[in-house]
């Protein structure tokens, strides 16, 4: 399955008339101004993404080779009140919590706790048994290269909007994907699987005898200064600070659905981060500029493989270990992730001489088809103007 498959998947939402008509604005999305003007392609793009694509909100933040950091919003923050858009909101960072566990991981590989090519089975030993799937025969390097062969557990899961204040613990999520076969042999293939980076949470609490969330913010959180970005606690279903709205349609066109409280257990340490755009920016650009990790690490997670064509993502797309790649159109990479899950999609880059930049929507599944596409041109853009 794609790793587009997979999002369709995992924010599959089935609303029914009533719920869409108590809980959603009927008609066209308002197409206000930006509260943060600023001139250029940036803020013109978050204006199409709004008012084009049909998303409540847009944010981007931008980080100059001279390190300063410019913020623009277009749209509203809350379709029933026409709420302005704060700047630089906190929005669920989804799949950009692979990059923040891979570096964890690394790290413990850095300290010598953790080898990148001994198998789960050293850490976590008879966890992973299935159908073609065996934990002495995955490694740990396959895990945060998404080569595995773990089925993704997101596809098996019940209706997550209806479900979304369910609490699903780790090894829940991991059931799921066990009692289906494997999707290929260890190492002989890419498709994208958050179960992956479930097992590789649990392999970091198994190693360093605390919680992941802990050990997130103790490695990077606290010493990267990212202010506004958390692991959300046990029960904890809200944004803390100030943030926009999230929003799901059924279906490209049919109206959204408030999903901005929502227990973010079912993504855990593959997608229940919540930051802010400009965190997002400062934690890539630490972790290119080797403030994170160790030089022999850092060049580990920086080795990457070709995603396959069919994956949905755009061409010349290599993925290391939990950073993806690809060519900017004023040349160079970018490097960073992604991550859209249940109201929010979100698309921090950095560069390796120093610049970076965050998209961030606030429907998922959106309301056009395209604007997932214009978001990712528009991140090319913020990196190039």
């Amino acid at each position: 399955m794609s790793k587009r498959s997979h999002r369709r998947r995992i924010t599959a939402v089935t609303v029914s008339g009533a719920a869409a008509a108590a809980l959603a604005l009927a008609g066209s999305l308002p197409a206000s101004a930006a509260q943060t003007r600023v001139a250029g392609p940036v803020q013109r793009g978050l204006d199409r993404l709004v008012q084009e694509d049909g998303y409540p909100a847009a944010l981007a933040a931008v980080t100059g080779r001279d390190g300063r950091t410019r913020n623009a919003v277009a749209g509203v923050a809350d379709l029933r009140t026409g709420a302005k858009v704060p700047v630089d909101g906190q929005v669920r960072a989804a799949s950009n919590t692979k990059s923040f566990t891979a570096v964890v991981v690394l790290q413990l590989v850095g300290e010598g706790k953790v080898a990148l090519d001994a198998p789960v089975d050293t850490y976590l030993p008879g966890l992973l048994r299935g159908d073609g799937i065996d934990g002495r025969r995955i490694t740990v390097r396959q895990l945060l290269q998404q080569t595995s062969g773990l089925p993704e557990y997101a596809q098996y899961l019940d209706d997550l909007v209806s479900n979304r204040h369910r609490y699903y613990g780790p090894r829940t999520l991991l059931d799921h994907a066990l009692r289906h076969k494997a999707t290929f042999p260890p190492g002989t293939n890419w498709q994208y699987s958050s179960t992956n980076y479930v097992v590789a949470g649990l392999l970091v609490e198994q190693v360093t005898g605390r919680p992941v969330g802990e050990e997130i913010t103790r490695r990077i959180i606290d010493p990267a200064g990212l202010r506004h970005t958390y692991f959300p606690a046990v029960g904890d279903q809200s944004i803390r600070g100030a943030h926009p709205h999230g929003y799901v349609a059924s279906e490209p066109g049919a109206p959204l659905l408030d999903v901005t409280e929502m227990d973010p257990s079912v993504a855990w340490t593959s997608g229940a981060l919540i930051s802010t755009p400009s965190d997002l920016n400062r934690f890539f650009g630490a972790l290119l500029d080797g403030k994170l990790l160790k030089p022999a690490q850092l060049a580990q997670m920086r080795r990457t493989m070709k995603v396959p064509a069919d994956s949905g993502y755009p061409k010349g797309t290599r993925y290391g270990l939990g950073l993806f790649s690809r060519p900017l159109s004023c040349g160079g990479l970018l490097w960073g992730h992604d991550g859209d899950f249940l109201g929010y999609a979100t698309f921090p880059a950095a560069t390796d001489d120093g610049r970076a930049a965050t998209i961030a929507v606030t429907a998922d599944p959106g309301p056009d088809k395209e604007g997932r596409h214009d978001a990712e041109r528009l991140l090319d853009t913020a990196l190039c103007r």
